[in-house]
């Protein structure tokens, strides 16, 4: 098993700078709750049924709550031959780190 590389905010923000997607693998729930706007929405659980829709020529960051389903989601990916990093600290250290977020209704929050 290929070890996943995990990351912090700041790197996260560089890589999608460069062009990387971000990969929410959260619920439906979390996802209305607060997320960032440049998030693709795929749950961890429809990850493998979205294989064929995902860039295999952009770096990939997962971002779950905190840290622990997107690290799964990253190791099937890497698994996959994509380039994957993890985000550690999931949404939770984004919301602290101040990165942008938005909501479905409301103010953003972490669910």
């Amino acid at each position: 098993m290929t070890p996943v590389e995990n990351i912090d905010v700041a790197r996260a923000l560089e890589l999608l700078d460069g062009g990387a997607v971000l990969l929410d693998v959260r619920e439906d729930d979390e996802w209305r709750a607060g997320h960032s706007p440049l998030a693709t929405h795929i749950p961890l659980s429809s990850v493998p049924d979205a294989v064929d829709d995902l860039a295999h020529e952009r770096r990939i960051v997962c971002v779950c709550r905190s840290g622990g389903r997107s690290a799964r989601a990253a190791q099937f990916l890497t698994e996959q031959g994509f380039d994957v990093v993890n985000l550690e600290g999931g949404m939770t250290a984004w919301q602290s780190y101040g990165a942008e977020m938005v909501a479905d209704d409301g103010e953003p929050t972490v669910a």
